[in-house]
């Protein structure tokens, strides 16, 4: 059963990031410098190693906090989102502002992607407590 929570928390964990990166698409694309096709969309959007390693990822991600969340009894919805939401603002999102800031990165990549760490963490510790 815990592999399975595992799994469904990480594919949660990427569907929020789909949806994240999908409204804030052009902010990203413009903050990210990604390259661009003719289109105006990601040129390796059709690739799918970004797809496969974001997703496996997120579920490697979710087995960590899982782990963390067993060896520190947290056991209940509201301390999953509150666990969830800590790792993602103080332990992954710092680490992003880091390489960023060192990368001469915009402020806006640092809060979109540090937005996505945090509430895509949030949306894993919801769902590892849920099962």
């Amino acid at each position: 059963m815990e592999f399975l929570s595992v799994l469904v928390a990480g594919v949660a964990g990427f569907a929020f990031g789909a949806i994240w990166y999908t409204v804030l698409a052009e902010k990203w694309m413009a903050a990210s410098g990604v390259p661009l096709d003719e289109s105006g969309a990601p040129a390796n959007r059709s690739d799918p190693v970004p797809y496969v390693t974001s997703l496996f990822g997120a579920i490697l991600v979710a087995g960590m906090m899982r782990h963390v969340f067993e060896l520190s009894s947290i056991d209940t919805v509201g301390k999953g989102l509150v666990s969830g939401f800590g790792i993602g603002l103080f332990l992954v999102s710092p680490w992003i502002a880091t390489f960023y800031s060192f990368g001469a990165r915009s402020k806006s990549l640092i809060l979109i992607d540090g937005g996505y760490a945090t509430f895509g963490c949030t949306v894993i510790g919801l769902m590892l407590t849920l099962f």
